[in-house]
């Protein structure tokens, strides 16, 4: 099995919704392709399952009873970084945003295809798990802004943030391109999966979040550069000093 595969025999999914129906038809899907599931009817009943049987993913409804989806999420996320995937009847822009913005993984409206759900669940979980990172782990950008890639922190003048997983993943392809433009396309399949090249929201949106940490003015970038209408390119300060000396020579 390749690093970058996952093993659904080893993975706990937790389905909070409180339509058995739904519930049914995620569960019968997820178990046929070898995951285990567990299952939780309203907000309340998820945060404890999360703390008492530690899921690998969670797959949480918005629209429940007493405690919504995105209230739900905004206290798990106070307690734990397990992968979340809403659910939602409406595809409203503003509500994927929203859930993105409390930490969600991914969005999937319903109704939805079994074949779909169950990709983008493994791709969750492919780009969530444990990477190998090399032994050196600092990665000093300049006086202001190194990376520690053993933790996943950036340290801000001396202050050490941390990275969510995927902010994590799409710096580190910036990094690895840096003084490159990376396409919006490279970027959504590299960080998030070949099923989200068309995802060019998801990428604005965690561009945005790694330049709130990273960046003195966020309006105003100095280190994740856009190039407009193509993708994003985190700048070379090695390759611009040394082309600066050479203009002075």
């Amino acid at each position: 099995m390749g690093q970058s595969d996952i093993d659904p025999r080893q993975k706990l999914i937790l389905v909070v919704d409180d339509e058995p129906r739904m519930t049914r038809f995620i569960r019968m899907n997820l178990e046929l392709e070898g995951f285990d599931v567990i299952e939780a009817h309203n907000g309340i009943e998820a945060l404890e399952k999360v703390r008492t049987r530690l899921p690998d993913l969670v797959v949480l409804d918005v629209m429940m009873p007493k405690m919504d989806g995105f209230e739900t999420l905004e206290i798990l996320r106070e307690v734990s970084s397990v992968p979340v995937i809403m659910l939602t009847v409406r595809g409203d822009e503003e509500d994927k945003v929203r859930g993105l913005e409390l930490g969600a993984d991914d969005y999937v409206t319903k109704p939805f295809g079994a074949r779909e759900f169950v990709s983008r669940i493994k791709a969750v979980l492919r780009r969530t798990q444990s990477a190998t990172t090399p032994e050196s782990a600092i990665l000093q950008i300049d006086d202001r802004l190194s990376i520690d890639l053993n933790s996943r922190q950036v340290i801000v003048e001396g202050e050490r943030l941390d990275l969510r997983p995927t902010e994590f993943r799409l710096l580190y392809h910036l990094l690895e391109n840096a003084g490159w433009v990376v396409p919006y396309e490279t970027l959504l399949a590299k960080v998030w999966g070949y099923e989200y090249q068309d995802e060019v929201q998801y990428l604005r949106l965690y561009v945005t979040y790694l330049r709130k940490k990273i960046e003195v003015d966020s309006s105003n970038p100095r280190y994740i550069l856009t190039e407009r209408g193509v993708g994003y390119r985190f700048v070379d300060f090695q390759r611009e000093d040394k082309t600066s000396a050479d203009e002075e020579v």
